[in-house]
């Protein structure tokens, strides 16, 4: 297919700004199907899930028709989708609930690599549980994390595996199929942070394997909230801490308190978005998001490597996204400026490219570079090739200052 760049640009109102958004791995724009969406639930009778008043059920087919959706986006099963506020909240809570099952002298795994959303509840459920954490490095010279690398920590003792699907720091995509079939080796759960990961390639959750996939509908053109897929089975052996008159049933026993209808709504709506992207494609949903994420991918890959070549050609600019496979993300400091000017620099220029760690505090430790990170490229299904231009023509001007 061809990319249709300028329709799809037409869709989100926000770029009538005329910004260059580069804060992809952030949050994205938001497009007008999405936004009508979130207003269409909000415009109906709207109540607590129920089968009896106009109200009760509009917001049963939202949340029935919502899991469907996410679920054909991960490969999934719709009774294994769990809607919470954020990744994050997801992951505090399900960190909480597995911790129950620890005992001391257990250990967990997690990753210099990941945000620290993915490190810091299972550092502290292991606390609170006595069980050890060990830490999987990856080589700050190349970004790569491998399955030696987990290997490395892993033992009879391990109980979970935390891995990043990839980093939302400097991009790198680990080898995360082969690190969840040595934990389940090992005996182990696996959780993995699919955050920055989903907005990028289509994810199958069953053939990645992974116990638990988290990921945030707003990294890829939804509204503000998170989801958490699982097989429903292994929900079943789960007891999360809930009030005593909320159902038990699976998956909304891990869901607390009302659902966000109408950002449902819009996720529902993204999904369906991101589906079309490939107009000529046909089939089931599902079917359509495999033809949209292969043009996506495309469209993606020529604007990055239009940065790489860009970037090689600037003097005094350390790129830090190395990996051999990696996400459109490009991490970045200088030899003689603060990445922070250049940030400031570019959106008087109306180009959103920030500076930070970005809550990936351990790998930006680890990469030498602080709590202060670097500056951050990311990609999105509307950023264009004159974006990239615009963004390269005033990193050569901040440079060149």
């Amino acid at each position: 297919m061809t990319y249709d760049i300028t329709a799809l640009r037409s869709q989100f109102p926000a770029l009538s700004a005329g910004i260059a958004h580069f804060d992809g791995p952030g949050g994205t724009q938001t497009p007008e199907p999405v936004i009508r969406a979130i207003a269409d639930a909000l415009s109906h009778p709207l109540s607590n899930r129920g089968s009896t008043a106009p109200g009760e059920r509009n917001a049963e087919t939202i949340v029935t028709d919502t899991r469907q959706a996410v679920a054909d986006l991960l490969g999934a099963q719709p009774p294994g989708i769990v809607f919470g506020r954020s990744a994050t909240e997801l992951t505090y809570g399900m960190s909480r609930t597995l911790a129950k099952t620890w005992s001391p002298g257990d250990e967990v795994v997690v990753t210099r690599l990941d945000h620290d959303a993915n490190i810091r509840p299972w550092v502290q459920a292991a606390a609170l549980a006595g069980a050890m954490v060990r830490w999987a490095e990856f080589d700050p010279a190349t970004g790569e994390l491998t399955a030696d690398d987990i290997r490395a920590v892993l033992s009879e003792r391990t109980r979970l595996v935390a891995v990043t699907a990839a980093s939302n720091l400097i991009g790198t995509r680990p080898p995360v199929t082969a690190i969840i079939q040595l934990a389940h080796e090992a005996g182990a759960l696996t959780y993995v942070d699919g955050v920055h990961h989903t907005a990028h390639s289509l994810v199958d959750l069953e053939r990645l394997g992974a116990d638990f996939y988290v990921c945030s509908p707003y990294k890829f053109l939804g509204p503000h909230h998170g989801v958490l897929a699982a097989r429903p089975e292994l929900l079943e052996t789960l007891r999360p801490d809930k009030l005593l008159p909320s159902t038990d049933a699976v998956p909304e026993r891990f869901e607390l308190g009302t659902l966000p209808y109408e950002f449902l709504a819009g996720t529902r709506a993204a999904v369906d978005f991101l589906a079309g992207l490939d107009p000529s494609a046909a089939g089931s949903r599902r079917e359509r998001l495999v033809a949209a994420f292969a043009a996506l991918e495309e469209h993606e890959h020529v604007l990055r490597t239009r940065i790489d070549k860009g970037l090689a050609a600037l003097d005094g600019v350390t790129v830090h996204s190395r990996a051999a496979d990696r996400t459109p993300t490009v991490l970045m400091t200088f030899e003689r400026h603060s990445t922070v000017d250049a940030y400031g620099f570019l959106a008087e220029r109306g180009v959103h490219a920030p500076s930070g760690s970005f809550y990936a505090v351990e790998a930006s430790r680890h990469l030498g570079l602080g709590d202060t990170g670097g500056l951050r490229i990311g990609l999105a299904p509307y950023t264009s090739a004159e974006d990239v231009d615009r963004l390269l023509a005033g990193l050569a001007d901040f440079l060149g200052r």
